[in-house]
């Protein structure tokens, strides 16, 4: 695997997690309901802060992941082969729908961005996926890793908002088509499942064929 494919597959994971509802989308899109595509933007501009941070994390992780001997590295590459199967089998057997979407009780912008920030980083699942990820992606013959994990972080980062921000953009016709179609949204669940369970066999593939972290 070259460094464009793995841009590639990481995008196509990226994509697959994002665009399944969350909490992240369900914040961007009640306010988005409430106060107006204004409202929804300013939570999406915290959501991405957020997002930010967690590939900050990630880049600190795979720093000192790389540094660990190769038996302690490839267990942690195959420990993270292992997470991605289980967030695919259950987003395989999801049943996800979007009618539970509360109202915000944010009024203003900057109380919307705040808490869309606090949301996402309260968020332990996004630090496991990004512990469990970045180090499929981020290798050191591909150059230096700041710049490769600058590089995932910004297409995350980008990814929410072409997602979260045309939910936001649509607002109550976006929610609509989510609630009246819930068979959509399970399949959409699935399909990102797919996803995972095929780049989590062939993260176990690296793993276990691996001959050294640098």
């Amino acid at each position: 695997m070259d460094y464009a494919q793995a841009l590639w597959i990481y995008t196509v994971l990226v994509f697959g997690i994002i665009i399944v509802p969350g909490m992240d989308m369900f914040y961007v899109l009640a306010n988005a309901l409430t106060g107006g595509r204004r409202l929804g933007f300013a939570a999406l501009g915290g959501v991405m802060l957020g997002g930010a941070v967690h590939a900050l994390f990630g880049t600190i992780a795979v720093g000192v992941l790389t540094q660990l001997p190769t038996i302690l590295f490839q267990a942690m590459i195959l420990a993270g082969a292992a997470y991605m199967a289980w967030i695919g089998y259950t987003l395989l057997r999801s049943t996800i729908t979007v009618d539970g979407i509360g109202r915000a009780t944010t009024r203003t912008e900057w109380a919307a961005f705040r808490q869309g920030t606090i949301t996402c980083l309260l968020n332990p699942k996004a630090y496991l996926f990004v512990l469990a990820v970045f180090p499929q992606f981020v290798r050191t013959d591909f150059g230096p890793i700041w710049s490769q994990a600058l590089a995932l972080g910004t297409i995350t980062v980008l990814m929410q908002g072409l997602i979260y921000g045309g939910l936001a953009v649509a607002a109550g016709r976006g929610r609509d088509a989510l609630v009246e179609n819930p068979a959509a949204t399970i399949w959409i669940s699935r399909g990102a499942g797919a996803l995972f369970v095929a780049a989590a066999i062939f993260t176990a593939w690296h793993g276990l064929t691996m001959s050294s972290p640098t």
